[in-house]
């Protein structure tokens, strides 16, 4: 008896040899009964009397778990963080999300697969296994089969798990001793695997900023710096006119983009109003009016605002039969560059609703310059 001893080990020459001394061995009830083979051996799981491997269960959750997480995160931000229309497809489209999905559920499933198996059940880390250092490990890497008797308390009985594996057939038996389990992160551990790293930083850190001195010209990323690229207002021996910068084709109309005003004011004069006249549409322009017009041109546009004289400024009368007389397109040219003392309201309005203080200001036109045919006679 031995309280030193790891386990006995027993070389069988066939794997049937093997297979028919392992009842035999666990009948003896001296240890936990392994074995060693060179390749996988049909039903040895059964014989050994090991459970079925938790593994597939653990990587089949995870990898759901993954698929759903990565799901989870792409429809958040894509159809309510941040919806994006893309291709013209609705932002809640799961067919887009479908490959992030697959790589994230292989992520989750590898790092189980790896870390459950080394952690959970092989139980590592465990530097050193006996059987590593055992004269048999070499027959077991080649054409040899090993049984062994561990120990499954300081109580093993070496000898008589000898005796067992001898009586099973085992041509040869090896007693393995006890391996030191003495902890391994120790200070002095500690400190010289952190000294070799800085060293090996330090050292990757020279190299890397002498070579530089040395090639100052070598350029890292060369095909990434050098792309073939179409620069703006260079030629191009890919379209028939030789031209880098093509025409949109004809008949090409802009959509989800309102008009703007650039040129002159007179330029200006020929865009239309695209908004309709609803009701929510002067509720915009009257809050825009409001915010942004109604301190210099007055609560109806007349030039009389909330300024008193000692602003200098001389607001135009938006009920004068001048401006009346404008095209919609003039009076947005005015928002978006300004008039004279006027500022630009264009970094302050959207584009919908500088049209739509323009529809509320034709509105407090028309309100002060009603015709007959805006009158209603009630009749009893």
């Amino acid at each position: 008896m031995s309280e030193t001893s790891y386990a006995v080990l027993g070389t069988f020459e066939t794997p049937d040899a093997l297979m028919q001394a392992i009842p035999k061995v666990r009948a003896s009830k001296l240890g936990t009964v392994e074995a060693y083979t060179p390749y996988a051996i049909h039903g040895i799981e059964e014989a050994l009397g090991l459970r079925r491997s938790p593994l597939g269960g653990m990587v089949l959750v995870m990898g759901i778990l993954g698929a759903l997480t990565a799901f989870g995160f792409q429809y958040w931000i894509s159809a309510i963080d941040y919806p994006i229309i893309t291709g013209g497809k609705a932002p809640d489209s799961w067919e887009a999300f479908i490959p992030i999905m697959f790589e994230v559920t292989v992520l989750f499933a590898t790092f189980t697969a790896g870390l459950g198996m080394l952690f959970l059940l092989n139980k590592l880390p465990f530097f050193g296994h006996p059987v590593l250092s055992s004269k048999s490990i070499k027959s077991i890497t080649r054409d040899r089969y090993v049984l062994a008797l561990e120990a499954e308390s300081e109580a093993f009985d070496s000898a008589a798990a000898a005796v067992a594996l001898q009586a099973a057939g085992a041509s040869q038996v090896e007693i393995l001793p006890a391996p030191d389990r003495s902890p391994f992160l120790t200070s002095d551990y500690i400190l010289r695997a952190a000294g070799g790293i800085f060293t090996a930083c330090l050292g990757a850190g020279l190299v890397m900023y002498f070579a530089i001195k040395l090639f100052p010209v070598m350029a890292p990323m060369k095909y990434m710096q050098d792309q073939p690229r179409l620069n703006a207002q260079k030629p191009s021996s890919f379209f028939k006119d030789g031209h880098g910068m093509q025409r949109p084709v004809a008949g090409t109309v802009a959509r989800g983009h309102l008009p703007t005003a650039t040129g002159t004011q007179e330029e200006a004069a020929t865009l239309a109003n695209p908004l309709p006249r609803t009701r929510e549409v002067f509720a915009v322009g009257r809050q825009a009016y409001k915010n942004r017009c109604e301190v210099c041109h007055g609560s109806v546009g007349d030039g009389v605002g909330s300024l008193t004289a000692a602003y200098g400024g001389k607001p135009a009368n938006l009920q004068a039969q001048q401006f009346r007389d404008y095209p919609d397109g003039k009076i947005y040219w005015a928002i978006v560059n300004g008039k004279n003392a006027m500022p630009s309201h264009a970094a302050d309005l959207s584009e919908s609703q500088r049209w739509a203080v323009v529809h509320y200001v034709r509105a407090l036109q028309r309100a002060q310059n009603a015709k007959d045919e805006d009158l209603k006679v009630a009749i009893p």
